[in-house]
């Protein structure tokens, strides 16, 4: 859904674009190939000081995670913000968001060795893993604070602890489900209809009593809406963010081994494979 490289033919009506010009764009799918054709509204310039790889790793998760955080969770100062998958290439990039607002950020990571990566690198305010004492770690990382807004890509239990924790006003905005994946090339079907058939379910006429709203999200949604796409690129060009991590770099034929790597949940950062 994103790439970078380098302009090599433009159409005769194309008149921002040159060959030979640095850019990074966002596709419909169809992102995995040396060569792509596409419209020139969905290409902007690769900044100078970013290598192709940064440029490949930062449309889809910045503008998920802008307007999940500021459209539809109504980010403001100071406010304390949920983050799951904290290590991932939208978790990374959204607590950078929240930091520009003086958020107090809580992330979560599957793995143990996720944790002191961000910690250091990635300034999140506190770190848990999502285990069985999940629920008591959050409620333990939010002390007095109020939990405002949570950016849900879990699902199942986490999501229903989530919302359990969540302060009235607060808004979760849901944009995957990873619990409901499969980590392998041979999914567990038993287990994905258990974990479907006991999922979580919100009452949507107790959403008034408890004042909480629930919203969900798909990027692919904005490529239909080009111009509102542009101006949240603007604002999030305007916030100077510092390119996206980049943990992992393969060439294309490797493309195999980069998605076990990203199916298993191994990966920090963003994944990327170059030609």
């Amino acid at each position: 859904m994103e790439f970078s490289g380098e302009v090599v033919a433009v159409g005769e009506a194309v008149q921002e674009w040159r060959v030979g010009d640095r850019v990074m764009g966002v596709t419909k799918f169809g992102g995995y190939v040396s060569h792509i054709n596409i419209n020139h509204r969905y290409v902007v310039a690769l900044p100078d000081s970013w290598s192709f790889e940064e440029g490949a790793g930062f449309l889809v998760q910045g503008l998920t995670a802008y307007y999940a955080l500021t459209e539809l969770g109504d980010l403001q100062q100071g406010m304390t913000v949920l983050i799951h998958s904290a290590a991932g290439g939208v978790g990374i990039l959204a607590n950078r968001i929240c930091k520009k607002y003086g958020a107090y950020t809580i992330g979560t990571v599957g793995q143990p060795g996720k944790v002191d990566f961000l910690r250091q690198h990635e300034g999140y305010d506190a770190v848990i893993l999502r285990d069985n004492d999940f629920y008591v770690k959050l409620k333990e990382a939010l002390g007095e604070r109020e939990l405002r807004l949570i950016m849900e890509c879990i699902g199942g239990k986490v999501l229903a602890e989530g919302w359990k924790a969540m302060a009235p006003m607060g808004r979760m905005v849901v944009y995957g489900n990873a619990s409901f994946s499969s980590h392998s090339n041979r999914p567990n079907y038993p287990r994905l209809i258990w974990k479907y058939l006991w999922r979580p379910e919100i009452d949507p006429l107790r959403l008034p009593t408890e004042n909480k709203s629930l919203m969900g999200f798909n990027l692919i949604y904005l490529y239909e809406q080009t111009d509102m796409m542009h101006r949240l690129l603007r604002e999030l060009q305007v916030s100077d963010l510092q390119p996206q991590h980049i943990g992992h770099v393969y060439e294309f034929n490797q493309m195999h081994e980069a998605i076990r790597l990203f199916q298993r949940g191994q990966s920090v950062g963003k994944v990327v494979v170059k030609v």
